[in-house]
């Protein structure tokens, strides 16, 4: 409770007025006490000093000798009720007359053993000082104001003391009051103290609780918080810049859930995996490309996160060191799954501007890196494929060029060889200029309606002679009401003659072709299919790829180049079409041309 501003407010004022109130009442008392001390011995002294003076047998030398008129003069004279005159005279003090009414037992007796005397303001009394002084009596409770008032002769001596008491219970009866009368007052001014300072202090307190109460549950996140402004001094600037804070705060929490939005929607959407991890090799965030590409599963969830490693040497990434701040910037190579990545990585800081560990991007080239390689390899082919009948030019000319005598058939036999593989380079640079008009859509297609049945029995005519040489037994089947279809009539031969050509070359003595044409959902299916060889499944998926054959030795004997089934694909995708290819090994090929029967092409 007392940790609370409003109570020490309280407490403070409380004890500012307390003391206040002590200290004024301690000197009112003292003083009224000093005051009222004073008023009574002023008053004793100008009784004793009238009755001197209006007291002619004070007067004498010898008050002994008059005593009884003395006495009888302080029986006329009128004394309150509290004081009481005693008069002292002789060198051995006696009182020789008094105001009390005890007379008879005090005069005669000696002043000096009387106990409602003081002897010692006697005695000083009768060195000639007046002497004043108050004496309390605990056992009776009584208090009394004591003067001894010495009467001196002409001569300078003594002649007798005048001792007067005076009860002082009047004066502290009304100290006592009055004490009473500050302590209500006290008490009372303490009380309406407590009563403002709770509502001072709750005026200086509330608002200030309002506003913690209000920046509380901003802490937790509710921005939607204002206060009350109540006033224009410091507590009322203070609640207004608590709202101006707010304003600020929710639109800067805006702005920045603004960009956290945009940051998420690019790091979890883009198509490259990115992950972090600290200095012990812990996963402190990854993306969902991420999180696919390393099978972390739910990566995100609370159990995951700084739970799964990260295994750097599984990445060729151990030489990283984390006290080298040149060797944690750069990027590798890895294979996972058989996708080729490039790893790129940087390092980031933590909050005290030390390396807090890696960001690692993964960047999916493995298509790239297949067409490196495919560029390599087609290099690599075009290369060999070209180097092949130049050798055999080169060397059949020079023999020519060396012997001038040579026979004339057997110069017709070099000659017919020469042109062979002259031959044979034309039509892999026609095939290769064929490919490069596709691949930047510069080849110009001359579509017309044209009918499937005539296109295939003109295929197989041209074919007629290498069926025939090898035996093999040709089935063609042709649906009824298939539609003309719009085709570039010499691209689409080709195709088909590239397709049945493989089918004969593949096919052993005596082989069976079976070519199919239907119509389904809008499309021509044109099934090409033999019981040749086969294709093993390791190389279905580059069959397609320019100069891959299957068995290399085997192509080039039987006049291969590669290049054809790459030629009939892309013909066919011209067409808005697709060729699809199923084979296996050692029993038989089936490839399905399929074209659609609105026309598309594509070309420029």
């Amino acid at each position: 409770m007392f940790k609370s501003i409003r109570w020490k407010f309280i407490i403070v004022y409380f004890l500012l007025v307390f003391i206040a109130m002590v200290i004024v009442g301690v000197f009112i008392v003292q003083k009224f006490e000093e005051q009222q001390l004073e008023n009574r011995t002023n008053t004793m002294v100008r009784q004793i000093e009238s009755i001197i003076s209006t007291s002619s047998y004070l007067a004498e030398d010898n008050w002994s000798a008059v005593s009884e008129e003395i006495q009888n003069t302080l029986n006329e004279w009128r004394f309150d009720g509290a004081d009481t005159l005693y008069i002292i005279y002789d060198d051995i003090p006696q009182v020789i007359a008094t105001s009390s009414k005890n007379q008879d037992k005090i005069i005669g007796q000696n002043a000096l053993r009387l106990k409602f005397l003081d002897p010692t303001l006697t005695l000083k009394a009768y060195e000639g000082e007046r002497e004043e002084g108050i004496r309390k009596d605990p056992n009776e409770d009584t208090i009394f104001k004591h003067l001894a008032y010495p009467v001196v002769s002409e001569i300078g001596q003594v002649k007798g003391i005048l001792y007067m008491t005076s009860d002082l219970q009047d004066i502290y009866k009304t100290l006592d009051e009055s004490k009473k009368i500050l302590t209500s007052a006290t008490i009372l001014a303490l009380g309406i103290t407590i009563v403002l300072g709770f509502l001072i202090a709750s005026s200086i307190t509330e608002p200030i609780r309002d506003v913690t109460q209000k920046a509380e549950k901003m802490a937790k996140g509710d921005f939607e918080q204002f206060v009350e402004v109540k006033s224009d001094d410091e507590i009322g600037q203070l609640a207004s810049m608590f709202n101006y804070l707010t304003l600020k705060l929710k639109d800067t929490i805006g702005e920045m859930d603004l960009e956290k939005s945009k940051l998420d929607t690019i790091f979890n959407y883009m198509a490259d995996g990115v992950i972090a991890i600290d200095t012990r090799g812990y996963i402190i965030h990854a993306n969902p490309i991420a999180t696919d590409i390393l099978g972390l599963g739910n990566i995100f969830e609370k159990e995951f996160v700084n739970i799964r490693t990260f295994n750097l040497e599984e990445f060729n990434l151990d030489k990283i060191d984390y006290n080298d701040p040149n060797n944690l910037e750069g990027d590798e190579i890895v294979e996972i799954n058989n996708i080729v990545y490039r790893v790129r990585y940087a390092p980031f800081r933590n909050e005290i501007n030390n390396i807090g560990g890696l960001i690692m991007v993964f960047q999916d080239i493995t298509e790239q890196h297949k067409l490196d390689n495919m560029r390599k390899e087609f290099v690599a082919n075009v290369s060999h494929e070209l180097k092949t009948p130049i050798t055999t030019i080169k060397s059949y000319t020079e023999t020519l060029m060396d012997y001038e005598d040579i026979e004339e058939e057997l110069m017709c036999k070099f000659l017919s060889v020469i042109d062979n593989e002259c031959d044979r380079m034309a039509r892999i640079v026609r095939n290769l200029l064929q490919l490069s008009n596709m691949d930047y859509n510069k080849t110009v297609w001359n579509m017309v309606e044209y009918p499937i049945e005539k296109l295939i029995e003109d295929s197989c005519l041209k074919l007629d002679l290498a069926f025939k040489e090898k035996n093999q037994k040709v089935n063609i089947k042709i649906e009824d009401n298939i539609p003309d279809i719009p085709i570039d009539k010499d691209g689409i031969e080709q195709v088909i003659l590239n397709i049945i050509s493989n089918a004969i070359k593949y096919t052993p003595q005596g082989g069976i072709i079976d070519i199919y044409a239907r119509a389904e959902e809008e499309k021509v299916i044109i099934s090409i299919k033999d019981n040749g060889i086969g294709i093993p499944d390791e190389d279905k998926a580059r069959i397609f790829e320019r100069f891959y054959r299957v068995d290399k030795g085997r192509s080039r004997e039987l006049g291969g180049t590669g290049l054809g089934l790459s030629i009939a694909k892309q013909i066919v995708e011209a067409h808005g079409g697709d060729l699809v290819l199923k084979s296996e090994y050692e029993i038989g090929t089936e490839v399905d041309i399929i074209l659609p029967m609105e026309g598309y092409v594509t070309q420029t």
